[in-house]
């Protein structure tokens, strides 16, 4: 079953006003797809919803509201044929600050997708958006990143991570008792233009460094940047996704979305001055919850999905820095105004 078996459908995305839900929406469209749209939009300026991700408000199928409220789910699900459930207060460090709100998104708010999927006969599958950050720092806590694979034992070190992993676990529950089929995919380290940063967050690593360097800070080496990540470019992010969707063999699977290639934090500060050459590096103290990483073990995913990603991190990372260089706007005032330390 390819892509293309998704035209004239009908896929409810949540979380659409983000990176990812609205690089999904766009991918749908593209495929003749109608997407139906739902997001808070709180997470960022409505001038950056706009400009960034090309989020129009009085699209009749985009729902603002809130899914973790009674009826959101139930009213935006009816007619629709395939679910992807992206919303989450995806930042580590914000569900770290705020677990009662991390709670509620991501894990209140998943309880209302899941309950109004399993009553609605007319959805085929539902796609959970799970995280790497469910492994850890792998089976045992080992000292150096390794191989993630899907089999592995979940050992989040994080807020965030936990609540993705009572995620998984329910989506298997729920859907299950009610026959709907469900794909869970592990996102591994999602970067790619138009991201933008967040005041006092540690994720998104590629753009923080893009933004610094382009301002003339240093860039922060949190714990020196050894830690490990897999790094994928939305657009495969949003392709895998949908691959997650069609293909039969993701029946009630778990899938990593990954490149199988590891990249120290360290190596994209390196990439990132390869366009700005004079950022200076600063070491700095490793924050709570930040995992040593590793990177995904793809052979499942390219099995069950019979797909690979296929942007490599120095490409993405010039193709970020290039936009960048075009849409200097992007960048946050409050970024602006940092000192530079």
């Amino acid at each position: 079953m390819s892509l293309e078996s998704l035209s004239g459908k009908t896929v409810l995305v949540t979380g659409a006003g983000g990176l990812v839900g609205s690089r999904i929406t766009a991918r749908l469209r593209e495929l003749g797809a109608r997407a139906v749209s739902v997001c808070k939009l709180d997470a960022y300026p409505h001038a950056v919803y706009r400009r960034q991700f090309g989020i129009d408000t009085a699209d009749p199928d985009f729902v603002v509201g809130d899914i973790s409220n009674p009826g959101v789910m139930e009213q935006a699900i009816a007619g629709c044929d395939f679910v992807v459930h992206a919303a989450a207060l995806a930042d580590v460090a914000a569900c770290t600050r705020r677990p009662i709100d991390a709670i509620g998104a991501n894990i209140v708010g998943t309880e209302r997708v899941l309950e109004a999927a399993a009553a609605t006969s007319s959805v085929q599958r539902l796609v959970f958006v799970s995280s790497a950050g469910v492994y850890g720092n792998g089976s045992g806590g080992r000292a150096v990143p390794g191989l993630f694979e899907e089999g592995s034992d979940m050992r989040p070190v994080s807020v965030y991570g936990n609540t993705k992993m009572w995620g998984e676990h329910q989506t298997a529950a729920v859907l299950g008792a009610a026959d709907t089929s469900y794909t869970v995919v592990r996102y591994f380290s999602v970067y790619g233009e138009p991201q933008v940063v967040k005041q006092d967050s540690h994720s998104w690593v590629v753009a923080w460094f893009a933004m610094r360097a382009a301002l003339g800070l240093p860039l922060h080496l949190n714990g020196g940047g050894h830690q490990v990540r897999d790094f994928v470019h939305v657009d495969d992010i949003a392709t895998g996704t949908l691959q997650a969707l069609a293909a039969p063999g993701a029946h009630n699977q778990t899938v990593n979305i990954g490149t199988g290639t590891g990249t120290s934090i360290r190596q994209i500060a390196e990439l990132v001055r390869i366009r700005y050459p004079n950022a200076p590096l600063v070491e700095t103290p490793m924050p709570v919850g930040d995992p040593d990483g590793g990177y995904a073990d793809t052979r499942h995913m390219e099995e069950v999905l019979r797909w690979r990603p296929g942007i490599t991190v120095a490409e993405g990372i010039r193709r970020y820095t290039c936009w960048l260089e075009r849409t200097p706007e992007a960048i946050p005032a409050w970024l602006r105004d940092v000192p530079a330390a």
